[in-house]
């Protein structure tokens, strides 16, 4: 893979080399066709190009100056990359070709200009009734100066805006780009300390034309009118939104009406998160909510949901997810310390992953085993059927601890056919303590409660179809559940075990024999094929 992206680089390189060979060839046998073709099918070709090499390319004459400043998609965040095109002696080459009076000119008006003085220069000397399709930059600049480019921006009717700006002190949102009739995409990155929402007041009379708005490090402190901001009223024709690092966030209401993908990020003190959107197809939140607070709560409404991925966040009080009919995968994973949870995170976290019974896909991360581990020493808490899921990923520290958790798991998946059971080798280290002969002993304490389960595991056994463990070692916790797999799982068709790299170095003669028993019980129990890796 690695060599692919580096051939895959070297590729558009050669072929940005290449465009350049053929402009200033052109120019120097003196048969100009790629200026008499139509200005968009120019742009579209400079569009392949770092933004300093169409900006050399104008001093080659009238035509191409005036393509220069119309061009519609400005990325300055190439700037400062090296490429073969602006720094390399190959380019040194091409451009010799042309006279040496325009390379002058070259370095009079270009060479000189860089960071936000060369963005200022650019916005500068375009032609007044040029659109801007795309403004994209990375800067160290003051407040004044952000909001000078963005007023410039707006003025030239961009529809994309693209910024990632360090200041010396928090700074207030761009009210220029609030209103903007012209402006579809708007991504606002700040580095420490952050920036600041205007009233709600000035920010719900704006943006009725944005599809994507992404903001990172965000100040919401003192501003409660703000949690409300999303919604239908505000953002009417919002698909896709994107919080990262909102400090002083503690509750957030999303509701826009067309809104289709969600990302929050760092919302470390985020105490309520109710979402209402009907056509919302992706969610994704990450490392979210306070973990001191009391009285936390999700609730999630999405009928079109298919995606979600919950993933390092604390568990809330309470968990309400509704509705979610159409999901199709469903990644989650919590951050918790075991020894804190109480019954109401534990039912917490059963109605949350009971919100999913419709998903075809699961993965659950670190810890989700475990907490159901807990979960079956409560009375009458028991996951919600998924009936609809296909597949089953577990990533766990596999010990006896944890079977229960497994086992509830495997209890409410009766139509699964891929178990994918991925073991951490922390976990592993804790559990090479047991050198018997595992497979002559027939009345382990793990052996015995999973026969214990094949009844009420007969759906899940009669549809499993692959298994996949990788971490694979030759503990009692492992060989206790391959055995009861390969006996029970009477479609069983393939059973991979990837061997933990701890257990290959273990003594090679014990882990072939176990590995020849395995082999001989499938022969003897099922058809399935077993592949060892």
């Amino acid at each position: 893979m690695k060599n692919k992206k580096i051939i895959l680089m070297e590729t558009r390189s050669v072929k940005k080399k290449r465009l350049l060979d053929e402009i200033y060839a052109s120019f120097s046998c003196g048969e100009d066709h790629i200026s008499d073709l139509p200005d968009a099918v120019i742009h579209q070709i400079l569009f392949f190009l770092p933004i300093k090499s169409i900006a050399k390319l104008s001093v080659l004459s009238k035509r191409w100056k005036h393509m220069w400043h119309t061009f519609p998609d400005l990325d300055f965040t190439t700037i400062n990359v090296p490429s073969t095109s602006t720094s390399s002696s190959d380019y040194n080459n091409s451009i010799s070709k042309v006279s040496s009076n325009v390379y002058k000119k070259f370095h009079a008006n270009c060479s000189s200009a860089g960071g936000a003085d060369f963005i200022d220069q650019v916005l500068s000397f375009r032609e007044k009734k040029s659109g801007i399709r795309v403004l994209r930059f990375r800067a160290n600049l003051s407040f004044s100066h952000l909001n000078a480019l963005i007023r410039g921006a707006v003025k030239h009717n961009v529809q994309e805006l693209d910024v990632e700006v360090a200041t010396n002190d928090y700074f207030n949102f761009p009210r220029s780009a609030i209103n903007s009739d012209s402006l579809r995409v708007f991504k606002l990155k700040s580095k420490y300390p952050g920036f600041r929402l205007p009233p709600s007041s000035i920010m719900k009379n704006g943006f009725k034309n944005l599809f994507t708005l992404s903001l990172s490090c965000l100040i919401m402190y003192e501003q409660p009118s703000l949690h409300d901001l999303f919604t239908e009223t505000s953002f009417p024709l919002l698909k896709k939104l994107s919080l990262d690092g909102c400090t002083g966030l503690t509750y957030l209401h999303v509701s826009c009406r067309v809104l289709e993908n969600l990302i929050l990020e760092n919302c470390f003190q985020l105490e309520n998160l109710d979402i209402t959107c009907s056509k919302l197809e992706k969610l994704s939140v990450n490392s979210c909510f306070d973990s001191y607070s009391s009285g936390t709560e999700v609730k999630i409404v999405g009928p079109r949901l298919k995606s979600i991925v919950w993933s390092n966040n604390t568990i809330t009080d309470q968990s309400c997810l509704e509705n979610l009919t159409c999901l199709i995968e469903a990644f989650v994973g919590f951050f918790v310390l075991l020894e804190d949870l109480g019954a109401m995170k534990l039912r917490s976290v059963n109605d949350f992953l009971s919100g999913l019974s419709h998903s075809h896909s699961l993965v659950l991360e670190n810890q989700s085993v475990e907490i159901l581990s807990k979960n079956n020493h409560l009375a009458g808490i028991s996951l919600r059927p998924f009936s609809k899921l296909r597949s089953l990923e577990l990533h766990t520290g596999f010990h006896k601890h944890n079977i229960p958790g497994l086992a509830n798991l495997f209890r409410s998946s009766p139509a699964t056919n891929t178990l994918i059971l991925k073991i951490t080798n922390e976990h592993n280290i804790q559990r090479r303590k047991w050198n018997r002969d595992l497979w002559q002993l027939s009345n382990s304490g793990e052996e015995r409660f999973w026969e214990s389960q094949s009844n009420a595991m007969n759906s899940f056994l009669q549809h499993l179809k692959v298994v996949k463990i990788h971490g694979f070692s030759e503990c009692e916790s492992d060989v206790s559940l391959v055995k009861f797999l390969l006996k029970h799982g009477k479609v069983l068709q393939e059973m991979f075990l990837c061997v933990a790299e701890l257990s290959k170095s273990r003594d090679s003669l014990h882990r072939e024999k176990i590995k020849s028993q395995i082999m001989g019980f499938s022969k003897a129990s099922c058809n399935a094929k077993i592949v060892f890796k």
